[in-house]
């Protein structure tokens, strides 16, 4: 069984990365995750890439990548009669994710208090830059001004040269897998105590939390973080390599790794050597361990150091490009990769489902991204609407599709 969520119903009201991409995780898990959209263009990210020129129009990667398996809604909250859907569609749902800056939604109409009294078992997720409280809570906020704020870029990149962002969004993912993580944990507390609750994720902490020993030790040790290159702080040899052909990740932290790779490598001099004796000693050496090592290494390409240093213990990987990482048999055999055909459009795609398995069954998506208020007359009957009463939703401009109101209206 892998739908692990079936018979949850998820309010999506998130855009752009982060929350999409939580409620991405829980459409993979099963649950029917209804995006609500404004009817005029949708969730932004229909249109990021847009310059590319196999783009389709709606369906921009992003939101493609994110957005397979869920239904999509157009609702103009701004408007009576779409308020109303809405607070059915609380009444009738298990949770609420959004990332709205905080007050939003309250004024709206729809403050946590009023949606605890349409719904009492609703878990409601807000997930934000900086969270619903504190001085800076209301600022907007993006993935690389999360990166900056906690302290990742100042220590990405090499010690002589200018701190970098990290290559993709990782404290956009970071604060979804942090969403999806807490709404399935408040999904259990829910049906076990009967009670729902409002989860509050702030994208900075969560990226905070997620930066190991870079903060931990400052906070234990004291020591301040340093930008090290693609060095391991706590081990040598540990890092990245050049080898023949190629560049080779090598992470040889205990005693009887360090002396394997020597001897793999042919080097086994270098065990008895006075600079390497310790694993403090080759810290404070880490530079010449390092040269040495790669006097050796340049013998052969990374893919044949790769399989020999990984039959012998040490842990070895090369460096692959994303086209080469997702081209890797192990990605294959464990059916990451997915396709699926784009609505309105003959165009076959590939997108991601999840790095779990259930029962060694994986998680993939249910169905393509869908169009712009795809489901919006679907999910209305389900809530007891009828063609009628649709009609004048439609007359009073709370669904969608759009349609351009005329000059002074």
């Amino acid at each position: 069984m892998t739908d692990l969520l079936a018979g949850v119903r998820v309010l999506d009201l998130t855009t752009i990365l982060a929350g999409p991409f939580a409620a991405y995780q829980l459409s993979l898990l099963g649950a029917d995750v209804i995006k609500i959209e404004i009817p005029d263009g949708g969730d932004p990210a229909r249109e990021l890439g847009s310059e590319n020129p196999q783009h389709v129009p709606e369906f921009g990667a992003s939101f493609v990548a994110q957005n397979c398996g869920k239904r999509s809604m157009a609702i103009d909250l701004k408007s009576e009669g779409g308020r109303e859907v809405f607070a059915r569609l609380i009444a009738e749902s298990d949770v609420l994710l959004e990332n709205m800056r905080p007050g939003v939604l309250a004024r709206l109409g729809f403050a946590p208090e009023r949606i605890r009294q349409l719904n009492p078992l609703l878990v409601y997720c807000a997930v934000s830059g900086f969270g619903q409280s504190g001085p800076i809570a209301g600022r907007p906020a993006y993935d690389q001004i999360i990166q900056g704020l906690a302290g990742m870029i100042e220590v990405t990149g090499f010690p002589d040269a200018e701190p970098v962002r990290a290559g993709f969004p990782v404290a956009d993912t970071l604060g979804g897998f942090a969403a999806a993580m807490s709404i399935c944990a408040a999904l259990a507390q829910r049906d076990a105590r009967g009670t729902g609750c409002f989860l509050d994720v702030s994208m900075l902490e969560t990226a905070l939390s997620a930066m190991g020993w870079a903060v931990s030790d400052y906070l234990v040790g004291g020591l301040p973080a340093q930008r090290r290159g693609n060095e391991n702080a706590t081990s040598s040899p540990s890092g990245t390599f050049r080898t023949g052909a190629g560049r080779l990740n090598i992470a040889a932290n205990a005693q009887a790794q360090f002396e394997v790779l020597c001897r793999v490598c042919g080097c086994e001099h270098l065990i008895d050597d006075a600079r390497f004796l310790t694993r403090g000693d080759r810290k404070k050496h880490r530079r010449a361990l390092s040269a040495e090592l790669e006097r050796y290494l340049a013998g052969r390409p990374a893919a044949e150091w790769e399989e020999l240093l990984s039959a012998a213990g040490v842990p070895a990987g090369r460096v692959l490009s994303v086209e080469e990482s997702l081209a890797q048999p192990q990605i294959a055999e464990r059916r990451l990769v997915h396709s699926v055909t784009l609505p309105s459009s003959e165009r076959t795609v590939r997108v991601l489902g999840s790095g779990v398995h259930v029962d060694d069954h994986e998680l993939a998506p249910s169905s393509p991204p869908p169009r712009l208020g795809e489901h919006t007359d679907e999910i209305l009957g389900d809530l007891g609407y009828s063609e009628s009463d649709i009609e004048e939703l439609r007359a009073e401009w709370a669904l969608g599709p759009a349609r351009k109101r005329s000059a002074g209206v």
